[in-house]
């Protein structure tokens, strides 16, 4: 490029992927001003009064000339408003301002305040990534939360730091947060939760094996302290499920102080939420709270109280782990492989079935508040548990049961023995009756209580894959007719 003009490497996000863009910046007679074309939206739009305020607050100059910017590729559209930097570097080296020596190397993301001082923008794990793919440098506010692993990530402060170039920029030692959500000092523990075995039992069975569970029961029944603590038996966060997860919820504007932690998400979205809420939308497109609970866990608290279409919504994300948005501009994806909890009252009233409790709703009002889930959806969640009052005696003694530890121990123990026993398995995509190992007495089990239950095509496979996970946590290579036989209890009993 000539001397008025140069090429500044920026950045834009869709999706959860961060996508390179050349800002290119020249400078001509004419009226004074700056003018941005390639796509930008309102924000970038906007950067031009933020821009011209920091250059002047910072004590540089901001030349009488026409100033154009041109944000490439021009077909991809340009959101957020992290070109602000990079805008103002190319103002600054093009006219000459501040060195242009270092800057091919550097890739430029933050938002300018009116002072010049540098602030974070959304998704800036995203930004790291696509640097580091780059073998690009990152420079930002030096407080961006870009992850575990920022040595090659440089933090500007104020836009005066680059008067004596870009190589004078410090580099961020040590990952940074700006509001990390402190480690409680007691943790959520099963020990807690006062005489529900059976149903810790189910729990335990659902995270070895990745399993869906609907919990049913009346009003005080712990559904929810036990929804709570499910993150508490999960294995930690492997280093590709972590940063996926950090992806999606620096996309999303969420804290990320957990997930560096070690922390598994749990999300619990309020009734009240929208489909693009609980799936992915709006504009610019974001992730919703599936793709926020990747590698952790989704709980629905009373399920039957959601919108049909949200819950509907879910289908997809079930069997495939990924939510696909298509909108005019392209194909959004974004990762969702959760597990999923529910939890729900038997009737309106909320005691059928409730020992010491009479239930006042009619069958038709009963048919038509379990109606509300739907059967394909149900259909679709592995497990189904009734979940009783606990003894008062119990509750009143302070007696505790079995605790995450031991709970944790026997689901990476399983897991450990699945993931042995596939290896050792060629491997045939979704499972199916025929690849779960089970012996002869099984197999007759699984046709009469799938006949008697009228259980469909998907049902029978879910009963097997959960009567293969009971088996993988005795270490057994066969499933036997017991592990059917409780396979088949943990179906429909919310019916």
């Amino acid at each position: 490029m000539s001397r008025d003009s140069l090429a500044v490497n920026a950045a834009t996000i869709r999706g959860v992927e961060a996508f390179r863009v050349s800002c290119e910046v020249s400078c001509s007679g004419g009226i004074p001003g700056i003018s941005i074309v390639g796509l930008p939206d309102g924000s970038v739009l906007e950067a031009r009064t933020r821009v011209r305020c920091a250059i002047r607050n910072c004590g540089f100059e901001l030349p009488r000339l026409h100033i154009t910017v041109n944000l490439a590729p021009a077909e991809l559209r340009k959101t957020g408003t992290g070109f602000d930097l990079p805008l103002a570097v190319g103002i600054l080296a093009a006219t000459g301002q501040i060195p242009r020596g270092g800057l091919d190397g550097l890739l430029f993301v933050g938002e300018l305040g009116l002072d010049g001082s540098v602030n974070e923008s959304r998704g800036m794990v995203a930004y790291r990534h696509l640097a580091d793919s780059l073998g690009l440098r990152l420079v930002c506010a030096p407080e961006s939360p870009v992850g575990p692993d920022p040595q090659r990530t440089l933090g500007l402060s104020n836009l005066s730091q680059l008067r004596g170039g870009a190589l004078r920029i410090p580099t961020l030692d040590a990952p940074v947060v700006s509001s990390v959500s402190p480690v409680s000092p007691e943790p959520l523990d099963y020990r807690d939760v006062i005489d529900q075995e059976m149903a810790k039992r189910a729990l335990v069975i659902a995270a070895a094996g990745d399993h869906g569970l609907l919990m049913v029961g009346p009003p005080g029944s712990g559904k929810s302290m036990l929804a709570q603590r499910m993150t508490s038996i999960l294995p930690p966060l492997h280093n590709s499920e972590r940063e996926e997860a950090l992806l999606v919820h620096s996309v999303a504007e969420e804290d990320i102080g957990g997930l560096l932690a070690g922390q598994r998400p749990f999300r619990s979205p309020h009734h009240s939420i929208s489909c693009a809420g609980m799936i992915g939308g709006g504009r610019p497109v974001v992730p919703g709270e599936v793709s926020l609970a990747h590698g952790g866990v989704l709980f629905l608290d009373e399920i039957p109280e959601f919108a049909s279409n949200v819950l509907q919504a879910l289908r997809q994300p079930f069997e495939e782990h990924e939510v696909r948005l298509v909108r005019a501009d392209g194909l959004y994806r974004f990762p969702c492989r959760f597990s999923f909890l529910a939890a729900a009252n038997p009737c309106p009233c909320g005691h059928l079935g409730d020992i010491g409790r009479e239930c006042r709703c009619s069958p038709a009002q009963i048919e038509k508040y379990q109606s509300r889930v739907g059967g394909p959806l149900l259909d679709r969640i592995d497990m189904h548990i009734f979940v009783s009052r606990p003894d008062s005696r119990l509750v009143v003694r302070d007696e505790q049961g079995t605790g995450s530890d031991e709970m944790r121990e026997k689901v990476i123990s399983a897991r450990e023995y699945a993931a042995w026993r596939r290896g050792r398995e060629p491997s045939e995509g979704r499972p199916t009756v025929s690849s779960l190992s089970l012996g002869a007495d099984a197999r007759r089990s699984l046709e009469v209580l799938s006949r008697q239950l009228g259980l469909g095509g998907r049902a029978t496979v879910k009963v097997a894959s959960v009567a293969r996970t009971i088996a993988d946590l005795d270490h057994r290579a066969r499933v036997s007719r017991e592990d059917v036989g409780e396979a088949c209890a943990y179906r429909e009993r919310s019916r």
